[in-house]
């Protein structure tokens, strides 16, 4: 499937020009000639974003802000600003890049396919939380303690999961239940005891530590 990109830009003459070039170079395009048409094309769900700085009504970098609150992509600012400050104003409002007007479709390209390839390495990339030596791999659900490692169940894996986000916050046994099992299970909170003891046992085995504390009268946490 085609990497999908969005012209933002009110030069007709560039975005024609922008548009065939990248379809050309493998790329699904889609152009918007201000904020407006901008924001309602977000539901293509755009891979990469070539927005322009200076429009009328509303600029790049306000757009590039309202964009940041609903889109992740990468977000390349085309603009004929090339002050450091200008730069500084971009990369605070959510832009990853700069393209400096004119330019070369080669660069461009190149620009285009780095960001590419850096989003797509990052969406790959596994989530890690560590802990006391504690490391976590939440997309592969492994838990290592050194090259130690640590063998829960799933369940154990979600309660050890959801705790060690949360580190630090207090949480009752029913509340675990719902964030495990889910708000529609048909079951007894009173499980997570049991749960927990087992992975206390697996953790000091392990570790020799204490990870979850138990707060008297009010739950369950993590010790950060």
């Amino acid at each position: 499937m085609a990497y999908r990109i969005l012209i933002v830009d009110d030069e007709k003459m560039l975005t024609e020009l922008l548009s065939s070039h990248l379809r050309k170079s493998g790329y699904e395009t889609f152009v918007a000639e201000d904020a407006q048409q901008a924001i309602a094309m977000l539901n293509i769900y755009p891979d990469l974003i070539l927005l322009d700085i200076n429009m009328p009504e509303m600029d790049g970098l306000k757009l590039c802000k309202i964009i940041r609150n609903n889109v992740a992509c990468p977000i390349l600012f085309l603009t004929a600003r090339i002050t450091e400050q200008d730069k500084i104003n971009g990369l605070q409002a959510g832009g990853n890049d700069y393209i400096t007007k004119p330019f070369s479709l080669r660069e461009l390209t190149a620009r285009v396919e780095a960001h590419l390839r850096r989003d797509a390495r990052s969406k790959h990339t596994p989530k890690i939380v560590s802990s006391g030596g504690l490391i976590v791999n939440l997309a592969q659900r492994t838990v290592f303690y050194g090259e130690k490692p640590l063998n829960l169940s799933n369940r154990e894996f979600d309660i050890v999961e959801f705790l060690m986000s949360n580190a630090n916050q207090i949480f009752d046994k029913e509340r675990i239940y719902e964030a495990v099992w889910g708000l529609d299970a048909e079951g007894d909170s009173g499980v997570i005891k049991e749960h927990i003891r087992k992975i206390r046992n697996k953790l000091t085995e392990i570790t020799g530590r204490e990870y979850i504390e138990t707060v008297w009268g009010m739950g369950y946490r993590w010790k950060k």
